[in-house]
């Protein structure tokens, strides 16, 4: 029996509400039980200076942050120099998002992600690409219906989950305390066809089998279904 009474397979209450803020373009607050991550989406009308000038294609980034109280112990903010953990999220989110997109037809523009955790609770990169790929979906549709650019450049949603085996058993959607002290962990990013984008699987303690592994895609698999079905 897992902490809060769920089953393996079973996700955490999610919701998505979307135009969060006024400003942004495209806005969701995200939430996966008390993990709670503000994303908004915006862009520039130009590319990263170290794109070639002559290239055809536009650009995504994204920037991810802890806010301090977001955690059970006060987090520094990053000011200067962000942390190897912080770099590697924000690839993680900007690939993630850039394999969904056609990236010739942002010709010109760079797409922008913020992901702000409010609050954490286990699955806040996941939590932050769910929500990234609903902002950006919003900011397009606002795009397009400006005349801002010509065509629409998503190529099909995405989706994504944590999972991980905690005591000898595979999970999905693992929250602070179950993640802690997983055997495995996993971070999991798909298509909503199916295609992986990003399968991280890491042995935290002992090695896992490939059953467990597919049991570990299976899961998630069906539990991403689940979550492009309510943006």
């Amino acid at each position: 029996m897992r902490i809060d009474g769920r089953k393996n397979d079973e996700l955490r209450k999610f919701k998505f509400t979307k135009n969060y803020t006024k400003n942004a373009l495209g806005s969701v607050l995200v939430e996966f039980g008390d993990t709670k991550v503000l994303v908004c989406a915006n862009f520039d009308n130009q590319t990263p200076k170290w794109m070639d000038k002559d290239s055809k294609e536009g650009w995504l980034s994204a920037e991810y942050s802890l806010l301090p109280s977001s955690t059970q112990t006060r987090c520094q903010r990053e000011r200067t120099k962000i942390s190897g953990r912080t770099q590697e999220i924000q690839r993680l989110i900007g690939r993630s998002l850039r394999a969904c997109l056609d990236l010739e037809a942002i010709e010109g523009k760079t797409f922008i992600i913020d992901a702000d955790v409010i609050q954490a609770d286990g699955g806040t990169r996941t939590a932050s690409i769910n929500g990234a790929f609903v902002a950006l979906n919003i900011m397009v549709e606002k795009l397009l219906k400006e005349g801002l650019i010509e065509k629409n450049p998503i190529i099909e949603p995405i989706g994504a989950i944590s999972a991980g085996i905690v005591n000898g058993e595979v999970m999905v959607d693992l929250c602070y305390q179950e993640d802690s002290n997983a055997q495995v962990d996993s971070n999991i990013v798909l298509t909503k066809s199916g295609k992986i984008i990003e399968f991280q699987t890491t042995a935290e303690g002992l090695p896992f089998n490939k059953a467990q592994l597919d049991e570990i895609f299976s899961l998630a698999h069906n539990s991403i279904k689940k979550i492009i079905d309510n943006y």
